[in-house]
């Protein structure tokens, strides 16, 4: 697909409404799934695709799934300042017209200093996104020791106008990997953080920090700048949602959710159920695993390999833009015919209401 009118968004605050003259935050941070939304580029010109990338937005909003916008999965190394405001203000003017006005959008704001991660967090602010979400940039990581890391955060968070989630993702930014202290110590002491996402994987260290932050107590003693804006532990990946509900987290943000968003929010909704009726959790189980052996499969092709998925299953993904490469044709392939990958197409199309293969 091509991009269409809006590409000529207008960086206007009236669309939306929520940060206007200093509004207060309006659109609530709950538990549940959200999914990095991959940036669509068109073929050849690398232009943004805003017309598949607005559909899909509203395709994930109809399984109850929450946009994060310009993460590591939307590309945002290889996105300037002005596509970042126009993929939040597509988001935006996509999910109002489809009547989802209440739903949030996350903001990928992390990048090299913290005096530009700051601007991003205004210029997301002013763009319609309600929440951001940082990384600590790799590139001096070795020099980054707790100290620092501490300080970055601690700054962004007192100087961005919208609440802030942390993001831990060693991979992506130098082998840097915020232990479960700093990270409740950033929580009890920054009131406008509102989350942190885990795609270290590491469920002891989600363990330990939802001890702290889950605590009926902790929201009393460390109240939040904006009521709307609990503190949220998120995994990042799809294949401990069950298991991170029985240590009181919160949901996950997660690149399946783009490729299977009802089974993924599903499998939440059902989680959060056995908490009420244990009979259920027979069949949860039986959904992690499914979603487990395909959150497994499909990571391992990255971006390039859920962007064929998308494209496959919905007519839109493309490729990423360079110099990421496109996933090879026998690997496409191979990924497609995979048990597990079809194995979660069957039930994706169930729970979807499209039984035919």
């Amino acid at each position: 697909m091509g991009s269409n009118g809006l590409n000529g968004v207008k960086d206007t605050n009236g669309a939306n409404g929520a940060h206007a003259n200093g509004a207060s935050l309006s659109r609530s941070l709950k538990p549940g799934i959200y999914a990095p939304i991959p940036s669509f580029f068109v073929p050849q010109t690398e232009d943004l695709d805003l017309e598949s990338f607005a559909s899909h937005v509203v395709r994930l909003a109809k399984a109850n799934i929450h946009p994060l916008i310009s993460g590591s999965m939307g590309e945002a190394i290889h996105l300037t300042h002005a596509e970042r405001k126009t993929l939040i203000q597509t988001a935006r003017r996509a999910l109002d017209e489809a009547g989802f006005t209440d739903v949030p959008i996350i903001a990928g704001t992390g990048t090299g200093s913290t005096r530009e991660t700051i601007e991003l967090c205004h210029e997301a602010a002013e763009a319609g996104a309600d929440y951001t979400i940082v990384i600590a940039s790799g590139y001096f990581a070795g020099a980054l020791n707790p100290k620092a890391l501490k300080t970055f955060f601690t700054e962004v968070a007192e100087k961005s106008p919208i609440p802030v989630i942390i993001y831990n993702f060693p991979a992506a930014s130098g082998g840097i990997d915020l232990d479960s202290d700093l990270i409740t110590g950033l929580a009890e002491q920054c009131p406008n953080l509102c989350g942190v996402k885990l795609t270290c994987g590491n469920v002891g260290k989600l363990t330990r920090i939802c001890a702290t932050v889950s605590e009926s107590s902790f929201a009393t003693q460390h109240p939040r700048k904006n009521p709307n804006a609990p503190f949220l532990v998120l995994g990042g990946f799809a294949d401990f949602i069950l298991p991170s509900t029985y240590v009181n987290a919160h949901g996950a943000i997660i690149g399946l959710g783009n490729v299977a968003p009802h089974a993924t929010a599903r499998l939440f909704e059902l989680s959060q159920a056995t908490l009420q009726d244990p009979s259920l959790l027979p069949e949860a189980q039986r959904l992690q695993g499914i979603v487990a052996r395909g959150d497994f499969t499909i990571a391992k092709t990255s971006i390039a390999g859920t962007k064929f998925l998308l494209e496959k299953l919905y007519g839109y993904g493309g490729v990423p833009r360079t110099p990421l490469p496109p996933i090879e044709a026998e690997a496409a392939a191979a990924l497609w015919a995979h048990p597990h990958v079809q194995e979660l197409v069957r039930v994706e199309r169930e729970l979807s209401g499209k039984l035919t293969a």
